[in-house]
């Protein structure tokens, strides 16, 4: 029986206001996507992962929505999202949008209807309202602390308090209650019947808190995430407890009422031991490996990472999902020109200025890794821009930063708008080809550089090494073994064996290496004299 399609897919992640923007009022839309589907063909993806659509009022990019079952005015219509689907499938493209379970924004119906019903009522029930500590009620019931800054609590006239693990325009929603459970059933069926193929789930680790009474204190506190909050934390009060399963596996069910069966990847933020219960068979299909987008560059890293994820996968019956960037973090080109201890949200504090990044060095460095992640067995997950090489742009001036952390951690830490600015595909123009208008946010002088106008048909630029790696990957990316090359992999050097006769180099130290017989398929730099250089990745096939 063959793997189904989502098992070694390659997705291309959309960030749909700064894609492309058809109607020129300077935001990415759905008629832009359509637009653009022949690049994305072009280029060789087997699917795109659409960031929120749905109606918001845009506190946090869109995953404050007020209507699940609806597109935004400022992107389109529901017409235009089913025109993209059939575009999209009548190229081979599969559609995945994002589900945002955990929370709604505060201008949902619903939320509107518990604020007005008052404490005790059915409406606050889908909620997570709960009085506060103190003689008056004055204190937040519990220390926990939301990702954007500040706590995780805010207070209503009557004097009760609602839970957010994000923004304050994001409460969240009570998964123990039986109505939003089967309202989230209801919403997965409503998209799969207009074409999507799947889900990317937001915050999937997050849906089901241990509210029993005294609520549980959080060790840790401010400034603590995902992957760090479980050693000092082993059984959290609201970060991937064991009821989340359940959730997944009505979704699953779900999921097969169609054919083929729909798909859900998880966005998890936790250790690989925990990551593998999400996709164990009658649960998601997919989980994001934040593991190993999280390495700077260190050879014994990555090395217990790609062992780790691949025999956890394994032992489950699947394959490992592999992801180097994403809307939320500062980009590879930039990211991989720091030095490996610069805390990167201290470097954005900074506009970029203190430890200012080594673009050349970055750039070398993500045109290895991404190599190096599409030559491991699985699927891959790739961001908007990457494919070009964009920078962070880390210089936004802070009357247009959009990003909530920007006020919630008052003003200590910038935020991700700098890894969202519009793509630019034209050389030049108002907003290099993203739009007739000027953008949302406003882009670097010389974007039109880094433009996919620019960087087309030559064989040096990043572009073109994305295009190569992903029409390469297609012949050998099915057959799933793999084992470390005994003879090449120790120190700065990572070598492995893909199928039966391809073997990956990864160079993450500066001294170029011998390069072993054979065919050169593919490299991130080319070959001197027969060696490879530092920082570099080489697919060879053996005889």
């Amino acid at each position: 029986m063959p793997h189904p399609w989502w098992r070694n897919a390659v997705t291309y992640q959309i960030f749909l206001r700064s894609f492309a923007d058809a109607n020129a009022d300077g935001v990415g839309d759905l008629q832009g996507v359509t637009s653009r589907l022949d690049y994305l063909n072009w280029l060789g993806v087997d699917a795109i992962w659409l960031t929120p659509c749905y109606p918001s009022p845009w506190v946090d990019g869109g995953y404050d929505i007020t209507d699940h079952r609806g597109i935004d005015p400022s992107l389109g219509t529901l017409q235009d999202f089913d025109r993209m689907v059939s575009a999209a499938h009548e190229r081979g493209i599969r559609v995945l949008i994002d589900i945002v379970p955990n929370h709604t924004s505060d201008r949902h119906e619903w939320f509107r209807q518990a604020l007005a019903a008052g404490p005790g009522s059915p409406e606050r029930d889908r909620y997570i309202f709960r009085d506060g500590k103190g003689p008056r009620g004055e204190c937040p019931p519990s220390n926990w602390e939301s990702r954007f800054g500040g706590s995780a609590w805010s207070r209503v006239p009557d004097g009760q308090w609602y839970l957010h693990l994000f923004a304050p325009e994001q409460p969240d929603l009570d998964w123990a209650n039986q109505e939003v459970r089967a309202e989230f059933l209801d919403v997965l069926r409503f998209w799969g019947r207009r074409g999507v193929d799947g889900f990317r789930v937001d915050v999937a680790a997050a849906l089901v808190k241990d509210l029993r009474e005294p609520l549980r204190e959080v060790v840790g506190g401010e400034g603590s995430s995902g992957l760090d909050d479980f050693a000092a934390n082993p059984d959290h009060p609201f970060l991937d407890r064991p009821e989340v399963h359940d959730v997944y596996r009505d979704w699953n069910r779900v999921f097969h009422e169609f054919d083929p069966p729909l798909v859900g990847v998880a966005e998890a933020w936790v250790r690989g031991d925990r990551r593998v219960r999400y996709i164990r068979p009658g649960e998601l299909q997919q989980a994001f490996n934040f593991e190993f987008l999280r390495v700077r560059w260190q050879a014994s890293e990555y090395r217990r990472i790609v062992s780790e994820s691949i025999d956890g996968a394994s032992s489950v019956g699947t394959t490992a999902t592999w992801v180097l960037a994403n809307h939320d973090v500062v980009r590879q080109a930039s990211a991989l020109g720091l030095p490996a201890d610069v805390d990167l949200r201290v470097w954005l504090a900074s506009d970029g200025t203190e430890s200012p990044p080594d673009l050349e060095l970055g750039t070398r460095r993500a045109r290895a890794a991404i190599l190096f992640a599409l030559a491991l067995p699985g699927s891959a997950y790739l961001y908007q821009g990457e494919e070009l090489g964009l920078p962070e742009v880390a210089d936004l001036p802070a009357d247009v930063l959009r990003d909530p952390k920007w006020m919630n951690s008052r003003h200590k830490e910038k935020g991700r708008d700098g890894c969202r600015v519009p793509l630019p595909w034209t050389r030049d123009g108002v907003s290099f080809g993203f739009s007739a208008a000027p953008p949302w946010l406003p882009q670097p002088a010389d974007w039109g550089d880094y433009s996919v106008e620019s960087q087309r048909g030559d064989p040096s630029s990043m572009l073109e090494l994305y295009r190569a790696a992903l029409r390469v990957r297609r012949g050998f990316s099915s057959d799933e073994r793999f084992g470390w090359d005994d003879q090449h992999n120790f120190g700065d050097v990572l070598a492995f064996w893909r199928g039966s006769n391809i073997l990956v180099l990864v160079n993450t130290g500066p001294v170029a290496i011998l390069l072993p017989p054979g065919e050169l398929l593919l490299s991130s730099a080319a070959p001197e004299e027969g060696y490879l250089p530092g920082d570099a990745t080489a697919w060879l096939r053996q005889p």
